[in-house]
């Protein structure tokens, strides 16, 4: 296989005026790449290293090879953001490729060119049109943000429910003086807690220093958070206040949608599009005089659950939502089967506001 140190300077690179197709499959020190024309003939394949030189050595080997129209690359979100943007920024189109399913792999077999090759292939038959997020954006700086502010509560949550198991432990006299606080009399109390280091071989003077540890932990964790909060409200505030306004959204679930729709909304061409990319839009599942739909199990998980957090915010203080339950059970839908419903409703709503707030904002 052709490596960068055998390419000659992109100067040289020939132009044959042969329109061909790329295709990279991305990894976190090298990506390989190969070159298909609209034939589907493999005109070759080559790994260059995951460095801006490298990019720009991959992007002039494959314009070596002919005019090239698209570039398909697995992982846009992940391995391949760099390489995404650099083939962005230089006026190519590039093309979000899945990794081929295992049916394939299990025929085709599993290497970096074959996936490579994959890829272009998968752009040339039209299987692979998705566009990939631009993360260039405010928006990626919101992604990165929530990225840390996630961690934060994921940690914060897992010291408390450390604190909670050494309680159950813990010798009977300390466990009866903090039995019955609440969580945040619990953190102060802990927090506050003033064990002789000297006596550590002790079971309750030990609980005691680790009590103290992990409450001190807590407490940074929540100031931590509520720092990171902060830049965040401004931050979607600033982007789209017309999403944050709308009943039940916060800057949370703002947040988590304008991430999941991305820099460029516009790639979404439709709000079914943004409902399937939430999973948030059901499944045919018809046979025969069957005609029915089942869950949608795809799609981002997480922006699944932030409609599922608007809808029960809605259920709870919106009269309209309220009605509308009211209606479908009277239809004979289960609650299950409403909240789905809702979501889809609330999907559809949420998309006209994030592709084109002000115009939205100004008529709301």
């Amino acid at each position: 296989m052709t490596t960068i140190a055998d390419l000659p300077a992109p100067a040289h690179l020939p132009d044959t005026g042969l329109a061909v197709v790329g295709g990279v499959d991305t990894h976190a020190d090298t990506h390989t790449a190969a070159v298909i024309d609209t034939a589907g003939r493999l005109l070759g394949h080559a790994q260059f290293p995951t460095t801006c030189a490298g990019y720009a050595a991959l992007l002039a080997w494959l314009i070596g090879h002919g005019l090239l129209t698209q570039v398909g690359v697995e992982g846009t979100g992940a391995y391949g953001a760099g390489l995404a943007r650099h083939l962005t920024a230089a006026g190519v189109q590039v093309i979000e490729v899945d990794r081929p399913d295992r049916k394939t792999r299990r025929f085709a077999g599993k290497s970096d060119p074959i996936d490579a090759e994959a890829a272009a292939r998968a752009v040339l038959a039209g299987r692979a049109g998705g566009t990939p997020k631009t993360r260039t954006g405010s928006v990626e700086a919101i992604r990165v943000l929530r990225v840390a502010r996630t961690s934060a509560v994921t940690d914060r949550a897992h010291v408390m429910t450390r604190i909670k198991s050494l309680l159950v432990t813990a010798p009977a006299d300390l466990r009866a003086t903090l039995a019955g606080l609440t969580d945040t009399q619990l953190i102060r109390t802990c927090a506050g807690l003033r064990p002789d280091r000297t006596r550590a071989a002790d079971p309750t003077h030990a609980t005691k220093i680790a009590l103290r540890s992990l409450a001190r932990r807590h407490t940074d964790l929540t100031v931590e958070i509520g720092e990171l909060d902060a830049v965040l409200d401004d931050l979607v505030a600033a982007i789209n206040p017309a999403l944050i306004a709308a009943f039940g959204v916060g800057t949370d679930v703002a947040g988590q949608l304008l991430v999941t729709a991305g820099d460029n909304p516009a790639r979404l061409h439709s709000e079914a599009a943004f409902a399937a990319l939430c999973g948030v839009a059901p499944v045919p599942a018809s046979s025969g005089k069957t005609t029915r739909h089942r869950l949608n199990r795809g799609g981002d998980r997480q922006a699944n659950s932030a409609l599922y957090r608007v809808v029960l915010v809605r259920l709870r203080y919106d009269e309209r939502t309220r009605a509308y339950r009211k209606r479908r059970t009277e239809e004979g839908l289960s609650t299950k089967e409403i909240i789905r419903c809702l979501k889809r409703l609330i999907a559809r709503e949420l998309y006209y506001l994030i592709i084109n707030p002000t115009s939205v904002a100004a008529t709301t």
